[in-house]
């Protein structure tokens, strides 16, 4: 093995830990996690792989495969922005009901303060 195949394995190993880490202290959701966790057993397995990428660029027909990496990495994150876009529009919804509700009850407790 070369050098950095080695460092990247051990980086890519570290950062799995750190991210499983993470998930044990509460500090990250399992549904986020998911996203980490697959991105670093990709980066282990082209690690361990390193014709894999230049053979999947062959078989998709990109020409280099630094650009078949970068074209995964940007539709990836399209991806993720989107899903995270639809997790604040779905906690913006909860938050505008919830301060309805405290409204209501407040405005409840005033009217029977007041009798």
């Amino acid at each position: 093995m070369v050098k950095i195949q080695i460092i990247a394995i051990l980086v890519s190993l570290l950062f799995l830990l750190y991210i499983v880490r993470l998930i044990i202290r509460g500090k990250l959701r399992e549904e986020y996690s998911i996203v980490w966790i697959v991105c670093t057993i990709i980066l282990i397995l082209f690690s361990l792989w390193r014709d894999g990428l230049e053979l999947i660029a062959d078989f998709v027909g990109v020409y280099e495969a630094p650009n078949l990496v970068f074209t995964g990495a940007i539709f990836a994150i399209l991806i993720y922005l989107l899903h995270l876009s639809i997790v604040v529009s779905k906690l913006h919804s909860q938050n505008k009901q919830l301060a309805q509700e405290i409204a209501l009850l407040k405005n409840k407790i005033s009217e029977k303060s007041k009798v």
